[in-house]
């Protein structure tokens, strides 16, 4: 097959792109590393794009800006594509409110834009979308909870396996990251839908991993892992530090691609995050990587949590293992961070 991945130098990206040359694919990356705009020097992804070009069999990469449909028309009528992975976007909910036009034209207007170019050239070839659970805004934070010691949890036992997709994606306080990304997510479930293409939509908890250019808008293991490893500062933002995410290993995202793109489905919507066992509040995770490091963390603690943050969200994943039983975590969260903490010995060794 030949594979498009868009945001190929970002974590999931990089992580596809890896992946499908290792099964003797034909890789095609764009990424014009946007990141670095968003985040300044922290947020480069440069280093990942050469990486990938030394180490894969036979990736190709094309700087490629999503938000120019010209340019994007003309990609893809001199290309046919089997399968396309769009994993390209502004990925950070508090950065959005500083440049809402930018961030509504790569997540929404972007996303439009391969849409709208895969049904004219291939609309057979599946399509994954790389969404967020942040297309629910703050909605999980009305179910009823219970402060434990060190996390926030549910408190109704139904609620256990965490959020499921019937949560609601309207009335309700997204940020403008949420918003810009629920646009784009609803689109592509229309173009499935609506022109019976073979569309996915994946909306991801808290995708992590080496890989991760992590900084303090967006990558919240990786960039504590950085914070630790180095002696920087990290400043937690409300909830006293117990809110919880459920991690999920980029391996593990891009095995369920894999899945989906073997016996697709039009339109389809699943929740893609590590699941109740990868959950972890930030006050465990940060125990949990001093105690592997050796290292106290410099942080200090703002009573003013991220606008439309989750208290606690934890990806019922039930819904994607029946629909592709062949998929599951592989990758534990102890796993997840000591490959962090390795990466980022690796990277403060060589600075």
């Amino acid at each position: 097959m030949k594979i498009l991945v868009t945001g190929s130098s970002g974590l999931i990206g990089s992580e596809a792109v890896t992946f499908f040359d290792g099964q003797g694919h034909d890789v095609v990356g764009v990424d014009n590393n946007m990141r670095a705009v968003f985040f300044g020097e922290q947020g480069d992804t440069t280093w990942n794009r050469d990486r990938l070009l030394e180490s894969t069999r036979a990736f190709k990469h094309f700087d490629l800006d999503i938000r120019n449909r010209e340019d994007v028309f003309k990609f893809f009528g001199e290309n046919k594509f089997d399968a396309i992975i769009h994993c390209a976007a502004q990925p950070s909910h508090d950065k959005a409110a500083d440049i809402a036009l930018m961030d509504f034209d790569v997540n929404a207007v972007g996303t439009v834009n391969l849409l709208e170019a895969t049904r004219q050239n291939f609309p057979e070839s599946p399509f994954i979308q790389v969404s967020t659970n942040k297309v629910y805004g703050d909605s999980p934070n009305e179910l009823p909870m219970n402060e434990l010691e060190t996390r926030w949890d549910y408190a109704d036992p139904k609620d256990y396996n965490g959020i499921t997709e019937e949560c609601r994606i309207d009335r309700t306080l997204h940020s403008l990251f949420g918003a810009s990304k629920t646009a784009g997510d609803v689109m592509a479930q229309e173009y499935g839908k609506y022109f019976d293409m073979p569309v996915g939509v994946f909306r991801g908890g808290c995708l992590t991993g080496p890989s991760h250019s992590g900084v303090e808008l967006h990558g919240f293991l990786s960039y504590l892992v950085k914070q630790i490893v180095s002696g920087g500062h990290y400043t937690i933002f409300g909830y006293k530090g117990k809110q919880v995410r459920d991690q999920i290993h980029s391996y593990d995202v891009v095995r369920a691609f894999e899945e989906f793109i073997k016996a697709p489905r039009a339109g389809e919507v699943y929740n893609l995050g590590g699941g109740r066992d990868n959950s972890a509040s930030m006050m465990e995770c940060i125990t949990m990587v001093e105690d592997m490091t050796g290292k106290k963390l410099d942080s200090t603690y703002s009573d003013q949590n991220r606008i439309g943050d989750h208290i606690c969200y934890i990806s019922d994943l039930s819904k994607l293992r029946s629909h592709y039983p062949n998929w599951d975590i592989t990758k534990s969260l102890p796993q997840i961070c000591e490959e962090i903490v390795a990466a980022a010995d690796g990277k403060a060794a060589n600075a």
